[in-house]
């Protein structure tokens, strides 16, 4: 079935912006007026990325220029030592939204992809960069299925020394705060060759644009959010804890870094931009941010896929949600993944609300086995949500999850000594409107068909540090979240 929003508009990032009396640039062949949105358009070729973009300042932008250092002195033992091998610890006990639904055995063409730039020896990125400058043009598939195109022969890379080129560009920033994997209250190590750990990392990264343009973290310099370095900041934090699957909320940086770096470590993945996206707003932005989600390629394949424009009150909405049902290569078993970016701000608990029970509906749809009955009782593929809700455990749409037909269960509740209180935040941060400390982000799973085995914790507060989130040792102003889930064993497999 073919996405009906798909099919209304060309193929350019923003097609809200192009749907309306068709004002972007590309519909009125100029260049963009000032105070209006610049958007690039795949259907058309893009300028030399060393050019600057139209309405943009004069000097073009060397992608290959070297990471700017931070003032904050070298990396040293006084800032506590680099963590690679994570220790163990124990602690005391309305209608769906326009969607596409599909099974998917396509590929997707190759996307569009420029230099990370970094210093001269940035080897592996350099290596990367150099296998996908050598291919030619192509428009990015704003709805892949699986990633990368086999025909995109990339360069494998080491993420052992992914690793430790992430540690040598980062040299001059403080180590990232230490945390340890934490087994909750009443569980034991367990492992089962024939039915090993699936790793889950949720993490909202923090959109590039909105960082420098928009947010207004007045405590974070504003060299600490370089791109140059922060991109290494977000891969040091995945590659030291190898998720088979990883789940994204406001990547802006998809097909130049994302996409060709995780597709060379392994993963397979998918992006849903806003329709609306706030990063567009920002002048030399890198378009649109969204969702993404990647899986183990090695540990999984996809059986379907699913993108959720959310709705409420059968009103679509400028958020979104990527839903891909999995099958694990170890087990046979199916599991389903759903990522997603409620509104954010107070004042808006009631459309988050909406948009949560809408996402809801399509859940039950998609993970029912019997093609969609709403009997409750019917056989269901267990499923794992993520997202940065915005919403506090005080909020309905919290409470709408929690009470779901589907059996969900809020997996960081478990790093509480009672094992039913959420951690105090996810997200820490101080604005002009003062500081903010919250639980936002959730990793969700089925209770009855999932058991986790272990978590992140979370860093204290002296960890964190005075200026908050985010910082020149911590890339993003939420907090990554982590944990490892198995399958419980089935009934008829235990006879």
């Amino acid at each position: 079935m073919v996405d009906t929003y798909q099919q209304q508009h060309h193929t350019g990032v923003n097609r809200q912006w192009c749907k309306e009396e068709n004002r972007c640039a590309r519909h009125r062949g100029r260049h963009r007026q000032p105070g209006e949105r610049f958007l690039w358009h795949p259907g058309q070729p893009r300028p030399d990325p060393g050019q600057p973009r139209p309405g943009s300042p004069a000097g073009p932008r060397s992608a290959a220029a070297g990471p700017r250092s931070a003032p904050a002195g070298p990396r040293s033992a006084a800032a506590g030592p680099r963590h690679y091998g994570p220790g163990v610890k124990g602690v005391g006990g309305g209608g769906i939204g326009t969607k596409e639904l599909r099974t998917s055995r396509a590929s997707t063409p190759g996307a569009t992809v420029y230099p990370m730039g970094g210093s001269s020896s940035s080897r592996l990125f350099g290596t990367l960069a150099q296998s996908l400058n050598s291919l030619p043009l192509a428009q990015p598939d704003l709805y892949p299925e699986e990633s990368p195109d086999p025909d995109l022969d990339l360069a494998k890379l080491d993420p052992d020394q992914l690793l430790r080129e992430c540690e040598e560009a980062l040299q001059r920033r403080p180590a990232r705060p230490h945390r340890d994997l934490v087994y909750p209250s009443g569980m034991v190590y367990r492992h089962h060759k024939n039915n090993p750990s699936i790793r889950v990392m949720q993490w909202n990264i923090l959109a590039q644009a909105l960082g420098e343009g928009k947010d207004g973290f007045i405590r974070c310099p504003l060299d600490a959010l370089n791109w140059q370095e922060r991109k290494y900041l977000i891969l040091e934090e995945i590659l030291t804890y190898r998720p088979d699957i990883v789940c994204l909320q406001e990547v802006d940086h998809y097909y130049d870094t994302f996409q060709p770096i995780m597709a060379s470590l392994g993963y397979n993945s998918s992006f849903l931009p806003k329709p609306w996206s706030p990063c567009l707003d920002v002048e030399q932005n890198n378009g649109p941010d969204g969702c993404a989600l990647f899986y183990r390629r090695s540990r999984f394949s996809l059986y379907a896929s699913a993108h959720l424009r959310l709705s409420a009150m059968m009103l679509p909405t400028n958020q979104v949600a990527i839903v891909q049902t999995l099958k694990c290569q170890v087990t046979g078993r199916r599991l389903c993944v759903a990522v997603t970016h409620l509104k954010a701000r107070s004042g808006w608990e009631r459309l988050r609300s909406a948009q949560g029970a809408d996402l809801l509906q399509s859940l039950r749809t998609i993970t029912s086995l019997g093609g969609g009955r709403s009997n409750a009782a019917s056989a269901t593929v267990p499923l794992v949500v993520c997202g940065d809700f915005n919403a506090e455990p005080s909020e309905d749409v919290y409470r709408r999850f929690t009470s779901s037909s589907l059996g969900l269960r809020s997996a960081y509740k478990l790093l509480s000594s009672d094992g039913q209180t959420e951690p105090p935040y996810t997200t820490w941060k101080i604005r002009p409107s003062g500081e903010s400390c919250s639980t936002l982000d959730y990793i969700w799973y089925t209770h009855d068909a999932l058991s986790v085995d272990c978590l992140l914790d979370i860093p204290t507060e002296e960890q964190i540090g005075p200026d908050r989130l985010p910082s020149y040792h911590y890339p993003s102003d939420h907090l990554s979240l982590l944990c490892d889930i198995s399958f419980k064993e089935e009934p008829h497999r235990l006879m």
